[in-house]
């Protein structure tokens, strides 16, 4: 399965690891942010079909993102990712229209998979 993906993550040596993981693996990185506004306008002018996204980011949230880029036409699967566990966020992950969350740490291309199957967290 060749999908598209946009990287939005503040830590450049996550994108790069994530990246190469994800390239290994048969995906289409076509695209990176380093913050939310960026990953909003990378994710609208690059229409990957997945958005592989921080929570934390250094201007607004990983969920106003998921906001924004979830309330137009067509939008991409998106992924939330953080350094903090699930349960940290409570029920946000879950109102956050994500597709699901995979924390950093267990970041694989099985764990993507599983997601976008629907059969992940």
């Amino acid at each position: 399965m060749r999908c598209s993906v946009v990287i939005v993550d503040d830590h450049a040596g996550f994108r790069a690891r994530a990246r190469a993981l994800l390239a290994a693996a048969g995906y289409e990185v076509v695209g990176e942010a380093g913050d939310g506004e960026s990953g909003v306008r990378a994710a609208r002018e690059l229409r990957p079909e997945v958005v592989l996204l921080d929570v934390q980011l250094p201007d607004i949230t990983g969920f106003e993102v998921a906001r924004r880029i979830g309330g137009d036409a067509d939008p991409p699967a998106i992924i939330l990712i953080s350094s903090r566990d699930a349960a940290d966020y409570g029920g946000r992950i879950g109102r956050s229209g994500a597709r699901g969350f995979i924390g950093k740490a267990e970041l694989s291309a099985g764990a993507l998979e599983a997601v976008l199957r629907g059969s992940g967290r």
